[in-house]
């Protein structure tokens, strides 16, 4: 689905991504680890075009889109759910689902679906995104980025700040898209017990490139937890 080979990225003089090859896979969760400043969100940035790529080749559902504008990206069906999930806060629920159909015909609905896995988002339509607590606001990010129905969906550390009970259903809800097999899941998470509960393959970035990659399964036997405690 996601195919990236040799990508590199510099921010002046520094080299950020070193060589970077990955793929994703349809109805599988690629899980991303690293810590704070490895160069996990510039990646994610490289990817949805919001920074130009220096050298390498990003293809998408088989064609090349290393240079690709960011709503080209998305129209061709990559979901992203930023890190700090950045709704409109004065726009309602219903709002902020209606915009992620912008690149769908303006009779599209909001699929149902997304109400199935977050209820409390119908519960809720006409309140403006603002007054939603944190874990609210992700499910309400997650939901509008599911809205255009993505083949790829990429989510940037979506437990951060959330309260452990929302944690879960976020966690449910990532696993029952990937077994439906419709869309491949790019996971970026530093909360360790979250992203090896859902990971089928994981990668281990430091310092702008990935020091270990493996299967989900085993993370455990691989050192990954040590790793990144280090």
């Amino acid at each position: 689905m996601l195919s990236v080979e040799n990508l590199n990225q510099y921010y002046g003089g520094s080299h950020i991504l070193r060589g970077l090859t990955f793929s994703t896979e349809p109805g599988k969760v690629t899980t991303l680890l690293g810590r704070n400043g490895v160069g996990k969100t510039t990646l994610l940035k490289c990817l949805m075009g919001l920074v130009p790529t220096r050298s390498g080749s990003i293809s998408f559902n088989g064609k090349d889109i290393t240079n690709a504008a960011p709503h080209e990206r998305v129209k061709a069906g990559i979901g992203f759910v930023p890190q700090g999930r950045e709704i409109f806060p004065r726009l309602t629920v219903e709002e902020n689902l209606l915009m992620g159909l912008a690149t769908r015909p303006g009779s599209t609905p909001i699929p149902e679906r997304i109400f199935e896995m977050f209820p409390v988002l119908k519960q809720m339509l006409n309140r403006r995104g603002g007054d939603l607590s944190g874990g609210q606001q992700q499910q309400l990010a997650i939901g509008r980025a599911l809205a255009m129905g993505p083949k790829l969906l990429i989510l940037d550390e979506p437990t951060e700040g959330i309260q452990p009970s929302i944690i879960k259903d976020i966690e449910r809800a990532i696993r029952l898209l990937a077994e439906t097999g419709e869309m491949a899941i790019l996971l970026v998470e530093q909360f360790y017990d979250f992203a090896e509960s859902l990971a089928d393959q994981y990668l281990l970035m430091e310092r702008g490139e990935f020091i270990m990659r493996g299967k989900g399964e085993d993370m455990p036997k691989d050192g990954v937890r040590e790793a990144l405690s280090v």
